[in-house]
């Protein structure tokens, strides 16, 4: 009898600790590698990240080490709609709403590196979009001022970036075409929508020694680089791209 009761006390007690080991396992998601991606998605995301810069940004010659660190760093998934952020991190623009979109990784890096930024400058940017761009811009340089002509994706723009913790950025609703001389002039200027020739309001906002990077063109795109020296501009022709077209009544008045 006494085996017996030995027999159950044991079998109970191996019983407790298999229910134990369970709930032990279940709950630090050991042992079942799905439930780490639910439990951290943000680390989903991080490795997303990482991937994007090695095999879309650091393989197509994108060198500047800044400009990657920036682009590991901001959270490119939160700045596109919730039903697309499993596409955040691929080698894609993707619609962000009101016919704009949010620019393929490789451009951004590549146009933010054609801009020599060193850290203490003030930019312009045309194309607010969904604000990742001046995020990223945010990352490297002193302060950022940015113009969205859509009022709602200004807006939007301006909250997320406010909730994300950045400072140095400035948000405006309004025509990029003509830029913002209230605080110019500019160290560098960056345009993300293409208009159909160079604007010069934008020309005479760029600090002399300044850079200007943005796409030119309708049908057929090219993203430009420009240099002002001495009063003199120096244009270099980088690479074919595709943009929305730039929009407002600068474009069609002041040519």
């Amino acid at each position: 009898m006494d085996e017996m009761i030995g027999l159950a006390v044991m079998k109970r007690k191996t019983i407790y600790l298999l229910a134990f080991l369970i709930a032990f396992f279940s709950l630090t998601g050991c042992g079942e590698g799905k439930r780490g991606s639910e439990v951290n998605p943000g680390g989903e995301f991080r490795a997303m990240r990482e991937k994007m810069v090695e095999t879309q940004i650091k393989a197509r010659g994108v060198k500047d080490p800044r400009v990657l660190s920036a682009m590991l760093k901001v959270e490119r998934h939160r700045f596109v709609p919730k039903d697309l952020q499993a596409s955040a991190y691929s080698d894609q623009p993707l619609p962000i709403g009101e016919g704009q979109t949010i620019s393929q990784p490789y451009i951004v890096a590549l146009m933010t590196e054609l801009l020599d930024l060193k850290g203490d400058e003030k930019v312009l940017e045309i194309g607010t979009g969904s604000g990742y761009q001046a995020a990223i811009l945010a990352e490297l340089v002193k302060e950022v001022y940015t113009i969205e002509i859509v009022e709602r994706l200004a807006v939007s723009a301006k909250n997320l970036l406010h909730q994300m913790g950045y400072r140095n950025i400035t948000v405006k609703a309004g025509d990029g075409y003509l830029g913002w001389p209230e605080v110019a002039p500019f160290d560098a200027i960056i345009v993300t929508a293409a208009p159909d020739h160079i604007p010069k309001p934008l020309l005479e906002q760029l600090k002399d020694g300044g850079r200007m990077v943005l796409p030119v063109g309708t049908f057929s795109q090219v993203l430009k680089k420009i240099v002002k020296r001495s009063g003199k501009i120096e244009t270099v022709d980088v690479i074919p791209v595709v943009f929305v077209p730039m929009t407002g009544e600068g474009v069609k008045q002041l040519r």
